[in-house]
């Protein structure tokens, strides 16, 4: 499925909706995106494999995806291991100027975007350590 926009919800403490903050476009790589709110000034982005993985991927893609790329560029982003495929949440400070937030969104997409691909490929080339 393709994006072009992804719509920012406000939630207070207790995860209950106050209003719609914004929509910003996106690029390739939103499609992996399953949560997008913002929380006490906080973005709370959650992102997943996009589809179903097998048990032995599951493991893999943990073990290979590399978190040090979000970080290095001043991500927070733990993973989430409770969910039926592996998920991570990327943390921010909101921005409200908003095409400032939109390249910031565009730059997260993109790191997405390359390290879920890398990820499957390097788990494929490594299937046998694995299952």
């Amino acid at each position: 499925m393709e994006f072009s926009s992804l719509v920012l919800m406000e939630v207070d403490k207790d995860n209950k909706f106050i209003r719609e903050i914004g929509s910003y476009e996106v690029s390739e790589g939103a499609e992996y995106i399953t949560k997008f709110f913002c929380k006490e000034g906080k973005i709370n982005l959650y992102f997943d494999t996009g589809k179903d993985v097998e048990e032995w991927e599951y493991s893999a893609i943990y073990d290979l995806f590399d978190l040090k790329t979000f970080e290095e560029k001043g991500y927070k982003i733990e993973e989430k291991d409770d969910e039926y495929n592996p998920t991570w949440i990327v943390e921010f400070d909101y921005i409200e100027e908003h095409m400032e937030m939109v390249e910031k969104l565009r730059e997260i997409c993109n790191i997405i975007h390359l390290e879920v691909k890398k990820s499957f490929e390097e788990s494929e080339n490594k299937k046998e350590d694995y299952v």
